[in-house]
């Protein structure tokens, strides 16, 4: 089977659509010839934006969340979309007896990037990782801040932008 260097799935608003995503990013991924520690590495945070958005959001119409993924030069791009929710996504801090909030955490330690972006009629909120392909993290950096995943910094049209670590 041949694969691409991108791929978005319509998965149900349901906890069982964590794992196929994990599974099916790092199966991709493994066929796409990515080194095994970086399709792990984007597994769990692919895992943490679904649970993410399972938690906190609202599903899109049809009770779904939309997952992609990209290869970029030197970076892969994963993201979710769900139909928003009443809070912002950010790190928390939680307490170290607390049972969750360390989610984001995990993707802004892994991540060389990541951030937020909702249409402007807030019918869908993204959030978006971008993870280094090789051990470059900082030529892999450096293209990140000046050009943004998929060279655009996560915006488009009919989208507001909130980022972390602004170049």
């Amino acid at each position: 089977m041949e694969v691409g260097t991108s791929s978005v799935w319509m998965l149900p608003y349901t906890a069982s659509s964590v794992g196929i995503a994990r599974r099916r990013l790092i199966g991709d991924l493994t066929r796409a010839d990515v080194c095994e520690a970086t399709a792990c590495d984007a597994g769990l945070v692919l895992s943490e934006l679904v649970s993410n958005a399972l938690r906190h959001a609202t599903p899109l119409p049809g009770s779904q969340v939309k997952v992609s993924w990209m290869l970029g030069d030197g970076f892969i791009e994963v993201a979710v979309s769900d139909g928003g929710g009443p809070t912002a996504p950010m790190v928390n801090k939680p307490a170290a007896n607390a049972l969750g909030g360390r989610g984001l955490g995990i993707v802004d330690r892994l991540a060389l990037r990541w951030g937020v972006y909702t249409r402007q009629d807030g019918s869908e909120t993204t959030v978006w990782a971008a993870l280094p392909l090789s051990g470059d993290t900082k030529r892999t950096a450096e293209s990140l801040a000046e050009n943004g995943p998929r060279g655009h910094n996560g915006t488009g049209p009919g989208l507001v932008i909130a980022s972390s670590r602004d170049a």
